[in-house]
């Protein structure tokens, strides 16, 4: 069996590399061919554009930045409908729009062929170790049946409904955090400007029911240490995300005030050329507004979190 792979981005390229890990043939395609290098040295194959993966596989993946990069790759002069056979099976691994993958539906239900979106969750580091979660829309049959390819990819893999479901959680998923991050700078510099230092703040919230469920452990490789280069997911990927479940909210009928509250905060930190920069960096702005700073140094925070991993390992064995 071909196996088709678009889009060799940080994350795509990991996922790939499990595929062919797993003994999978790949026909691969990237804007740039030197993305793809070291999997051809390692027997994938190269196609030119998306229609010749199409052409020439049973099911196709993509991996790319957002709804118009998928729409480009789907519908463009040379892409995966122009070569499309009756039977391929896609799944887009991107985070897109529900009305995108809708149409796209469609379009490949036109041509006899089945299209499923199935976005992923668990960053880059997760897409290198398959510690990654799929919601997986569209017809159960198709999902079942291609399943043991998709846990090649990921270690969560789940169906959530019809064309498109998979899509809303992964809106849900993402549209949470950002909002969630959007409170947790307010209530944090309110705390550090309050006169609580931040690491012993951070260590106190955590002992709390929400803490320990884990709610904080986002804020350690960022905003504890007030670092944001290099970046663990792109605040203009971000703002993509946080954009297209507010629009959705408002397709859907549902106030999302909050949440259009953390798509603002997204674009003024975009506005100051922080697209670049970790997500997480929008909390900035509220260590602005809020005259003051939470930097914890590296070797503080290391040990805080070291004594974390010991306890909970003497847990497991105790």
């Amino acid at each position: 069996m071909e196996i088709g792979f678009i889009g060799l981005g940080t994350m795509g390229y990991h996922m790939a590399a499990n595929l062919q890990s797993a003994g999978y043939r790949l026909v691969v395609n990237d804007l740039r061919r030197a993305r793809a290098e070291p999997l051809i040295a390692k027997g994938s194959s190269w196609a030119q554009t998306p229609r010749e993966v199409a052409a020439a596989c049973e099911v196709i993946f993509t991996s790319l930045p957002g709804p118009s990069e998928v729409e480009a790759v789907t519908f463009g002069p040379d892409g995966l409908l122009a070569g499309i056979r009756q039977n391929t099976v896609y799944f887009d691994l991107s985070t897109n729009a529900r009305s995108t993958v809708q149409k796209i539906h469609s379009a490949f239900s036109d041509k006899g062929a089945h299209m499923l979106d199935a976005p992923v969750s668990g960053g880059p580091r997760g897409a290198q170790t398959r510690q990654l979660a799929l919601w997986v829309g569209g017809e159960r049959e198709i999902f079942e049946r291609y399943k043991s390819l998709l846990d090649a990819i990921g270690d969560q893999v789940r169906y959530i409904g019809s064309i498109g479901q998979g899509t809303v959680a992964k809106l849900v998923h993402n549209c949470s955090t950002y909002a969630l991050n959007v409170v947790l700078a307010e209530v944090f510099t309110l705390g550090v400007k309050a006169g609580v230092d931040p690491l012993v703040l951070f260590e106190a919230i955590r002992q709390g029911a929400a803490g320990r469920r884990r709610t904080y452990d986002g804020l350690i490789d960022h905003f504890l240490p007030g670092k944001y280069e290099p970046a663990a997911f792109a605040l203009n990927l971000a703002h993509k995300d946080v954009a297209l479940a507010t629009a959705l909210g408002r397709e859907s009928g549902v106030p999302m005030r909050l949440c259009n509250l953390a798509l603002e905060e997204m674009t003024e930190a975009l506005a100051r050329g922080w697209g670049q920069r970790d997500s997480r960096c929008v909390m900035l702005l509220q260590q602005e507004r809020a005259g003051t700073s939470i930097a914890v140094e590296p070797e503080r925070l290391r040990r805080v979190t070291t004594a974390d991993t010991s306890a909970a390992t003497k847990s497991r064995s105790s």
